[in-house]
């Protein structure tokens, strides 16, 4: 690990100059991501200020929904008796990542921060735009078995690994930032991480040296249905090939509102909103999901190795909404690797 200073800060103004004026100064929350990368040599900040003892650790109501602390940790706030009353979906995509110890450690702001675990962005040998922008995009061409299937560019094929964060783009939850001089704004999650165009080196929209306070949560009616389903190549710690965030309000089985949200398939939480669309006034059954499913998919681009995350993907939105519909448990399906490498050959 390369040398760097450590700053230990009581407030967030004097976190927020200091990340300000220096680029390659970074905010440590958990630091179970950040930690990783600069072991591996992958990221490089000259100055780490702390921001974990901070006061932005509290989930409380805010108006009719609720507030959840950048600070807080991952395992704080799956647990919170509010969250898992109002809020399942969330606290239910919060358990299904990571493990426990890296929950009780991670922030919920540094979760939105997390980067690629892209194979050619974590091995600095090879070339990666996002890590190295201009040097090109390994994976592309290369083994790209877990990349990107929507919102791709010639630039960059990585895929967002944070569960959390797709329930939170299905729950239309609010990101609350303050930068330089007590600036504040507010930032839909839609608009919070970006695609990655010409510059997949920015993961998100945030200015140097903005700081997430809190994730707001607006109030709704989905706590009574909602699911979130992972798939991934094996039941311990792993990270998404597939995993769908579902909610739906029905009145007499037809569907009123709903909410999709995928994982893993793009280099941000993909909203499914062809599917959802599609869904509104028709009744909520397995035919009708899976027409949804495949009306969102018609717009999937695979690459050479990731064909079977098409079928996958449509596939697991019909059983997220499935579950959905059932009154909601926390599901996890292991694709056995030996299985999903023959879906790729026979597509």
């Amino acid at each position: 690990m390369r040398a760097f200073k450590y700053s230990n800060v009581s407030d967030a103004g004097t976190a927020i100059k200091l990340v300000s004026v220096n680029q390659t100064a970074r905010f440590l929350g958990g630091g179970t991501n950040l930690v990783d990368l600069m072991k591996e040599d992958v990221m490089r900040p000259t100055e780490l200020v702390d921001v974990s003892r901070l006061k932005y650790a509290r989930i409380e109501k805010k108006g009719n929904g609720i507030s959840i602390g950048a600070t807080a940790t991952n395992a704080s706030t799956a647990n919170d008796e509010n969250i898992r009353e109002k809020y399942p979906l969330l606290s239910m995509a919060i358990l299904a990542g990571a493990s426990a110890q890296i929950r009780n450690m991670a922030t919920n702001g540094g979760n939105l921060n997390q980067r690629t675990r892209c194979t050619y962005f974590y091995d600095v040998n090879m070339p990666c735009n996002k890590r190295a922008p201009g040097s090109g995009c390994g994976a592309l061409h290369g083994v790209n078995k877990n990349h990107a299937i929507f919102g791709w560019s010639e630039k960059c094929v990585a895929t967002y690994p944070s569960d959390m964060a797709v329930a939170l783009a299905a729950l239309d939850a609010v990101v609350q930032v303050e930068g330089v001089n007590n600036t504040k704004r507010s930032i839909p999650f839609a608009d919070f991480h970006r695609l990655p165009g010409d510059h997949p080196e920015k993961d998100n929209n945030l200015q140097q040296g903005e700081f997430i306070t809190s994730i707001d949560l607006p109030a709704n009616g989905l706590a009574e249905k909602s699911y979130y389903l992972k798939i991934r190549e094996r039941s311990s710690y792993a990270f998404a090939l597939v995993s769908v965030a579902a909610a739906l309000v029905t009145d007499d089985n037809t569907v009123k509102e709903v909410r999709i949200a995928l994982g893993g398939v793009a280099h941000k939480p993909w909203r499914a909103s062809v599917a959802e669309h599609w869904l509104i006034g028709k009744q909520a059954t397995e035919a009708n999901f899976k027409a949804a499913a495949a009306a969102e998919l018609k717009n999937a681009k695979p690459l050479a190795h990731n064909k079977y995350k098409v079928s996958l993907a449509a596939k697991a939105i019909v059983r997220a909404l499935e579950g959905a519909l059932q009154g909601g448990v926390y599901g996890a399906m292991e694709a056995d690797s030996t299985t999903t490498d023959k879906n790729q050959d026979h597509e």
